[in-house]
C-alpha cells in the first residue's frame, strides 16, 4: 500500500500531556475537598474529552450533573492557565515528523482534547511542521471513535481513507481508524497498554516514533 497521509492523535501520541491534565484535575478536586488521583490513574481517565475526564475523576457520590458541570468549567479554567507547564513532545517525535514531511506525506491531528487546547498545543509545541488540519473536540462533531472527524479530514485533503495511516495510543484511536478504513498503528509509548490496542484493531504496534517509517517501505 502506498500511503499519502497520516492522522495523529495528540495526547499520548505526539505530546506527553498527562501531568498537566492530571495536575489541573487534581487541583479542582482538592479545592472541593475531594480525593485526588495518582498520575497513572489519569492514563485511563483521559481520551474521551474533558467532561468524561471529570466524571471519571469524581467519586461516585459527587457525579450529579450540577457538580460535574461546575467541575468541567473549573478544570477548563485551570488547564487554560497551566496546559504547557510540563507538556512536551515525546522523544523521537521531531525526527518522525521531519521524516514524514521529507517523504511528502500530508499530516493532520484528530483529538478528543477540547479544540482550543488541541490547537494551542500544536501551535506551541509542533509549529515547525505543517499540519493540514488540527481538530479537537468540537460541539458540532461527535467525539472519536465516531468517524465524522476522520472523514472530514479525508474529504478536505481529497485523499482516500485507505491511503491514510492513523497513529494513536488508545483503543478509541484504533476503532476510529478501522471505522473509516485507515491503517491503524498503535503507539506503545502512550497512555494505554499493548493489549488494549490489539483488542481494538491495531494492525501494527510500534515502540518508537521512527518505526512508523516501516509502513512506507
Amino acid at each position: 500500500m502506498s500511503y499519502k497521509a497520516v492522522v495523529f492523535d495528540l495526547d499520548g501520541t505526539l505530546l506527553d500531556t498527562l501531568e498537566d491534565i492530571g495536575d489541573s484535575a487534581n487541583r479542582v478536586l482538592a479545592e472541593r475537598g475531594l480525593p485526588t488521583h495518582q498520575m497513572d490513574d489519569y492514563r485511563y481517565f483521559v481520551g474521551d474529552g474533558a467532561r468524561e475526564l471529570v466524571i471519571r475523576s469524581l467519586p461516585e457520590n459527587a457525579k450529579d450533573s450540577e457538580t460535574v458541570n461546575a467541575c468541567v468549567e473549573e478544570f477548563r479554567k485551570d488547564y487554560r492557565q497551566n496546559w504547557q507547564v510540563k507538556t512536551r513532545p515525546y522523544d523521537g517525535i521531531r525526527e518522525m515528523l521531519d521524516a514524514l514531511e521529507d517523504r511528502g506525506l500530508k499530516m493532520a491531528v484528530l483529538s478528543n482534547k477540547p479544540h482550543e487546547f488541541a490547537v494551542k498545543c500544536v501551535e506551541t509545541f509542533l509549529s515547525d511542521w505543517e499540519f493540514e488540519i488540527v481538530y479537537g473536540e468540537r460541539d458540532s462533531v461527535p467525539r472519536k471513535p465516531d468517524p465524522t472527524g476522520a472523514l472530514e479530514i479525508t474529504e478536505h485533503l481529497k485523499i482516500s481513507p485507505t491511503s491514510f495511516i492513523y497513529l494513536g495510543d488508545t483503543g478509541i484511536d484504533m476503532e476510529t481508524a478501522a471505522c473509516v478504513g485507515m491503517f491503524p498503528v498503535g503507539a506503545l509509548w502512550g497512555f494505554r497498554e499493548k493489549q488494549e490496542l490489539l483488542d481494538h484493531g491495531a494492525k501494527l504496534l510500534i515502540k518508537r516514533p521512527m518505526d512508523i517509517l516501516g509502513c512506507l517501505k
